[in-house]
């Protein structure tokens, strides 16, 4: 009797582990879905790469840490950024056309799913600790967050251009 008790004591409580976790994940992309961020260059980064700072907005900070890897894929592919610091010129994002995430929806919601495939695409480039000055609360509830990550735009163009979602550089004009 008390195995069976036991049992189903730890099957409650690795369901309501399970659940919560769950739970968490679905907040924290409730906190980024709008797609909320700014994007700077970094700095010099590898050839084919670009290394970039990714500012998230988010009620729980660990939200916006956990997402600025999906921000950076996503800013990279949409927004592109204007040129700063050392090293930095202006980027272009990857699609011109503002209704390719539309026309490509379901591809795009697979890929930035968690554990998607843009995973494939990004690293972070520090050891995933925040400096103290990237660390902004702007509001009573909410934050900024600064995180720096290093996007492989190369690899992540092929990506694109196998699906036909752009064009190819040297597909012509």
């Amino acid at each position: 009797m008390k195995l069976k008790t036991i049992l189903i004591i730890v099957f409650l409580i690795a369901a309501g582990t399970s659940a919560n976790a769950q739970w968490k994940n679905e907040k924290a992309n409730k906190d980024t879905r709008i797609w909320r961020y700014d994007i700077e260059c970094e700095g010099i980064a590898k050839l084919g790469s670009k290394l970039v700072k990714v500012w998230s907005y988010s009620k729980n900070p660990k939200h916006a840490i956990s997402h600025a890897m999906k921000n950076a894929v996503h800013g990279i592919i949409f927004k592109g950024y204007a040129g700063g610091g050392q090293g930095c010129t202006s980027f272009s994002p990857l699609v011109k056309n503002a209704e390719t995430e539309g026309k490509f929806k379901e591809f795009f919601d697979a890929f930035f799913a968690d554990g998607g495939e843009y995973l494939k695409y990004v690293s972070a480039a520090t050891d995933g600790n925040i400096a103290p000055g990237d660390r902004l609360k702007i509001s009573k509830r909410e934050y900024k967050i600064g995180a720096i990550v290093n996007v492989q735009v190369d690899q992540l163009r092929k990506r694109l251009e196998s699906k036909e979602i752009i064009r190819s550089l040297t597909s012509g004009f």
